[in-house]
Parts: C-alpha cells; sequence; structure tokens
C-alpha cells in the first residue's frame, strides 16, 4: 500500500542501482540501499506484485556503507550517481552479480560464465568528458532521479579536475537558448565546449581560459565557432581525434582496458579478416589492423568516419565504410573471420544481428554498455548456433549503476 512503512533486510542488488527485497508475497525495489542491511522504507509507488519504496532509515548499515562525498546525491537529487554510499571495492562485485541476473533472467542462460569485474583504477574524477542540460535560470544541470527534474550542480567529483576549473570559470545564465553543455578535455589537456541551443544559432560567449567552442545543431551537425573542432584522445599508445558531437569512451584507463581485453580474446594471428561494427573514430579498428590481414570498419555518423580516415592514416588494411550497420551488413561478402561490435545502449538491431549471423564469423567479441540488451542480444545470438564464451565486466563509470562488458561468443 502506498504510504506503507515497513522494515526489510534487500537480498540482492539489481539493475538500475536499486536492491530488491521479497516481502509479504512481493518484490520491493529500494535505492540507496546496499544488500544486508536492516532497513525501515516507506512505499511510494505500489504496482500490486511489486512496489516502490525509498529508505527512510538504516537500521543495520553495511559494513560497505560510507558517507558520499557530494551534496547532490541521495533521493529527489542528482540522478547522476547511484553508488557513492557504497564503498567502492564493493561496487564491481555488485556489478558483477547484475551481469549475471541480466544474462539469466533475459538471455536465458542458466550459468553465464561472467568474470569478476575489471575495477577502475580512478574511482573519482575519471571523466574526460560530461552533458549538462542547461535550466531556465542558466544553470549547468544533471537530471534528477525521477529523470524529468533538471538539478542545478555546483560541484561533482567524478569529472576531471580540469573540467571543473572550466565549467567554474563560466557564466552560462547569460546565454539566451542555450540548452545543453558537453564539456571535454582531451589528453593533453585540450578543453572543448559543445554547445546546444533552440534555434541552432549560436550564443554570445566570452572565455578568459584557452578553450575550444563548438556548437552541435539539432542534427547533430557540428559547426566551430572558437579554435578547434576536435580534441585528441590518448590509448595505449596511439592518439584519436574526436570531433564535437562524435562518441568516445569517458574513462580512459579503462578504454586501454577494454582495447586489451578485445585483443586477447581474439588473439588474432595476423591473417585474419576482421569486422569492426559500430566503429566510431576507429578505437578497436586501429589495434585490429596491427593484428589482423584487413579490417572492415562501419560507422553512421560522418564526422567520426571523418575522425578515423585520420586517425587511421598509418594502416593500409582498413576499409572504412560509412553508413548504418544493418544497411552496410547485407552489401558486403564474406567470410570474416571474427566480428567485433560496439554498440550503442540499444544495442544491435534485429536486422543488423541477422545480417551478420548470415557473414557467420567464427568469433563474435561484443563490447555492450548495457546488460539487459547485452543478454537480449545473447539469446537471439544463441538462437543462431553461437555460444557465450564469456563475459568480462569493465567498470567505466565508478559510482553510477552503468557496466561495460566484453562478451566473448563462438560459432
Amino acid at each position: 500500500m502506498t504510504g506503507q512503512t515497513i522494515e526489510i533486510t534487500p537480498s540482492e542488488m539489481v539493475h538500475g542501482g536499486q536492491t530488491l527485497t521479497r516481502h509479504g508475497g512481493r518484490v520491493i525495489f529500494t535505492p540507496y540501499t546496499i544488500p544486508g542491511e536492516r532497513i525501515l522504507a516507506r512505499i511510494h509507488d505500489d504496482r500490486g506484485r511489486f512496489a516502490f519504496a525509498w529508505c527512510e532509515r538504516v537500521l543495520t548499515p553495511s559494513p560497505q556503507r560510507v558517507t558520499p562525498r557530494c551534496p547532490h546525491f541521495g533521493p529527489g537529487r542528482c540522478g547522476g550517481c547511484h553508488f557513492q554510499h557504497i564503498e567502492y571495492a564493493a561496487q564491481p562485485a555488485y556489478k558483477r552479480d547484475v551481469v549475471v541476473d541480466q544474462l539469466r533472467r533475459i538471455g536465458g542462460i542458466a550459468n553465464p560464465p561472467v568474470r569478476p569485474t575489471i575495477p577502475s583504477p580512478d574511482p573519482w574524477e575519471y571523466r574526460y568528458h560530461a552533458t549538462f542540460h542547461v535550466d531556465e535560470a542558466g544553470n549547468l544541470c544533471f537530471v534528477g532521479t525521477d529523470n524529468e527534474t533538471l538539478v542545478p550542480i555546483e560541484e561533482c567529483h567524478i569529472l576531471r579536475p580540469e573540467l571543473r576549473a572550466l565549467l567554474d570559470e563560466l557564466n552560462f545564465d547569460e546565454m539566451a537558448g542555450l540548452t545543453r553543455v558537453r564539456a571535454q578535455v582531451g589528453s593533453d589537456g585540450d578543453l572543448m565546449l559543445v554547445l546546444s541551443t533552440q534555434d541552432d544559432q549560436a550564443p554570445e560567449l566570452e572565455v578568459t581560459m584557452p578553450v575550444s567552442v563548438n556548437l552541435l545543431l539539432s542534427d547533430n551537425e557540428p559547426v566551430n565557432l572558437v579554435g578547434s573542432s576536435h580534441v585528441t584522445y590518448r590509448v595505449a599508445g596511439r592518439a584519436f581525434r574526436v570531433t564535437a558531437g562524435g562518441f568516445f569512451q569517458v574513462n580512459l584507463p579503462q578504454a586501454e582496458a577494454l582495447v586489451r581485453l578485445v585483443l586477447e580474446t581474439l588473439n588474432l594471428r595476423g591473417d585474419e579478416t576482421v569486422l569492426d561494427l559500430y566503429a566510431g573514430v576507429g578505437l578497436f579498428t586501429a589495434f585490429l589492423a596491427e593484428r589482423a590481414a584487413l579490417v572492415t570498419s562501419v560507422e553512421s555518423y560522418p564526422p567520426a568516419v571523418t575522425d578515423a580516415d585520420v586517425n587511421l592514416a598509418d594502416l593500409d588494411n582498413v576499409d572504412l565504410i560509412e553508413g548504418a550497420v544493418e544497411d552496410v551488413l547485407p552489401e558486403l561478402e564474406g567470410p570474416y573471420d571474427a566480428a567485433v561490435l560496439d554498440p550503442p545502449r540499444t544495442g544491435v538491431e534485429a536486422a543488423a544481428l541477422d545480417a551478420l549471423v548470415a557473414l557467420a564469423p567464427r568469433t563474435v567479441v561484443y563490447v555492450s554498455c548495457e546488460p539487459a540488451t547485452l543478454a537480449r542480444d545473447a539469446k537471439r545470438l544463441a538462437a543462431h548456433g553461437y555460444r557465450l564464451l564469456a563475459v568480462t565486466p569493465v567498470d567505466m563509470f565508478p559510482q553510477t549503476y552503468h557496466i561495460e562488458c566484453v562478451a566473448h561468443f563462438a560459432r
């Protein structure tokens, strides 16, 4: 019953950063709690067989409970972090538990072969870029825990210090029509702002710091206003140019861990043909091409393909193709020995998966940022004769429930 207060002991962590409790014949989900704690919870959304509750008071705290660093953290506040109340040493294990649960329930895999999570070397100040919404008063905001309210942010402990210093320097309340601000810092310390406005018109901006400024139009086309149109990130000794609006991993040490995992999983001999799908600016392509005979790289965002052309200029065994994966794959002629997929959070479109299976690569390495869609696609691959051999979670996003995974499938 909505408004009811009950004593419960959460038993497990589930996807989305909440704990699960079975109580009185139903399931209760509670954020900002830890499995094993005894808590006083108040139900705020009763759906019958399951309900959502807030923790009113922790009666018996977990030994893993710590004081959150950020004043914006907690119920009804910023929705950017979910685990600041849990000591970092414990977070990777909970993330592994979530991956196992998703593969069981959604993927239909009885005993998912999930390895321990690779922890982040920096649990704080790891984000090299972040996107803020701008409210009517000109405040930089993250979306709140209700997924609707904009919460003004005075401090953020997962941002790189260079970005915090940049944002503290600027006054966004004087920029009419500003809707979003993306702040980025490159490996060399170069700073960039990517602005979005209601009418695609560039706002007036005065800065005293050396920073590049770009406008991102509503069709996702970048327009350079000041300085450079891109920043450069370095991963495993290689430089990657990323134009404003393009995607790159936020946690560079863990991006290197992803590359290492993908290469170890494929174990290329040098004579293979490899597909790199949703290839972005060529992060995986660059290292695959050093170890394979030919890499076919497919990416739909035109500026990212232009960046990849620059980033891979020293490699003569790469075929760059611009287009959606589901459109490009049916036009390709195999055979391909292996495929690497790094899709968005929504996972792989069914048409793209069918087209990939038709090319019949022996090995598929799937890099996922969403356990639920990874589990769904694992089930689809299994139906086409692919077996899941191993999944390694990588903690790309400490203090949040988000999980990156590298999954290995064999035909």
